[in-house]
């Protein structure tokens, strides 16, 4: 399984779009319903629910920590970084994390985001068995110079640009474990980050993170709060679909059928759709 769209509930509509199209470079699409999808090259990225008396988030509850967006290459990143800077927002931090270089910034809303790429797998290191990741500053000068003399500009993001994975802040990891792990059968990839857990499918270094930051035993925030109402789960086909659906009731877990997909809720009340790529 690998992250699909990421849904968020949104009190100024007009705003939080054209944030995502001037600045993350993402272009909206005809709204079906309340939800406006935004686009990169045919992939639905972010979805955005029009939620004008929404109150905001409340700190110290679950929910999303950042969605991230994943782009095809370094020079990809450095044009990212060129449109935040000529959109006029700033930037909330930039890592190097060994298996990836990252932007975050947030949202008119809050809504975290990081931006990235991937380093080659071959890159990657390993120590007893685990992934090693890390947070070290990330050279902004050396990424901007991948530009070059300027170049070729182009206002939206590149063919191949997706969710990469979701973070999400969570009550207990060991009951984020027994469902992103026991239920759902994510990998745990990470284990040496205070307070955070990393899974994912297919031995990439992760597709959620979980985190204990807003507060151990976090409750969720209200219902119709802004942010983060569900995001996606991709499996394969059918097939694979259905192994998820049997592990949920061998766990549990409730879970409707929804359409193609099946919904469910983590044990922090964060919200995924699952369904077939």
């Amino acid at each position: 399984m690998k992250p699909g769209a990421v849904r968020l509930a949104v009190a100024d509509l007009e705003g939080t779009r054209a944030f995502y199209e001037r600045t993350i470079g993402l272009r909206p699409c005809e709204p079906v319903d309340d939800v406006t999808p935004l686009d990169a090259n045919g992939s639905t990225v972010v979805e955005l629910l029009s939620s004008p008396q929404a109150p905001p988030r409340p700190a110290g509850t679950t929910g999303l920590f950042h969605l991230a967006i994943l782009v095809p290459s370094r020079l990809e990143l450095a044009r990212s970084l060129r449109r935040v800077v000529q959109s006029g927002w700033s930037l909330t931090g930039a890592s190097d994390h060994l298996v990836s270089e990252a932007l975050y910034l947030s949202d008119p809303e809050g809504n975290g985001i990081e931006v990235y790429r991937d380093r080659p797998r071959e890159e990657w290191r390993y120590a007893d068995g685990q992934l090693q990741m890390s947070t070290l500053p990330l050279d902004l000068q050396g990424l901007a110079a991948e530009l070059g003399d300027g170049g070729e500009s182009g206002s939206g993001v590149a063919a191949g640009t997706r969710i990469g994975h979701v973070h999400l802040n969570v009550a207990d990891l060991d009951d984020a474990e027994r469902f992103y792990h026991g239920a759902l059968g994510l990998e745990v990839t990470v284990r040496g980050y205070p307070g955070a857990l990393f899974v994912a499918s297919r031995g990439y270094h992760h597709h959620v993170g979980l985190n204990t930051w807003a507060g151990e035993g976090a409750p969720p925030a209200p219902p119709g709060a802004r942010g983060l109402r569900r995001f996606e789960l991709l499996a394969d086909d059918e097939a694979e679909l259905e192994r998820v659906e049997h592990g949920l009731a061998e766990a549990g877990v409730e879970a409707t059928r929804v359409g193609d997909g099946i919904e469910t809720a983590d044990p922090s009340a964060n919200r995924v759709l699952l369904r077939s790529e």
